[in-house]
């Protein structure tokens, strides 16, 4: 990706300019696979995903808030808040993150368990602001909720529970 531009005909249209690679590179190829884990998702929502990943903020909250209007259910809207109190932690807006992360659990917990696994990430994303914020009660809270949940819904060697350990070790050293 070389770089990524608002179309000027239109504003909802982003152009991305991409450079021509060696497919047989293997680097390449574990890169491509790589990224395409982490900006998983369809269409536009891929797209916001890429300028998170990229540090393009303020097309990113474009993008999300024309998503926003148009989400046609409460997960794609969950789903929105989410990335968008994403985009706001790593902008180091700690406050409007969790405002975020909260409403995305606010409409999740309305429809899903309070035990299923998709709410771990959001709780543990809450826990991580918490933590950065100095606030390591609440930061061991929710950490507590994603591990919780972590340990219902995986299996006990999963690497994902011992990354929660090692985030409520993290609090307890900050502490």
């Amino acid at each position: 990706i070389v770089e990524i531009t608002q179309t000027p005909s239109n504003s909802r249209l982003w152009e991305v300019q991409l450079t021509i690679t060696d497919e047989s590179d293997p680097q390449l190829v574990g890169l491509t696979n790589r990224i395409k884990e982490e900006i998983s998702g369809r269409g536009w929502y891929r797209m916001g995903h890429l300028m998170l990943k990229v540090g393009h903020f303020d097309q990113a909250v474009e993008l999300y808030n024309e998503l926003l209007k148009g989400a046609s259910d409460d997960s794609d809207r969950a789903h929105i808040y989410h990335q968008l109190g994403v985009m706001n932690y790593h902008q180091g807006k700690y406050q409007e993150a969790i405002e975020f992360y909260e409403k995305a659990l606010e409409i999740d917990r309305k429809t899903l368990p309070e035990d299923d696994a998709s709410l771990a990430p959001t709780y543990g994303a809450i826990g991580t602001v918490y933590k950065n914020m100095g606030e390591y009660s609440k930061a061991l809270e929710f950490y507590g909720k994603s591990l919780k949940i972590k340990e219902i819904s995986l299996p006990p060697t999963h690497p994902d529970l011992a990354t929660s350990y090692n985030k409520i070790g993290g609090v307890y050293h900050s502490m």
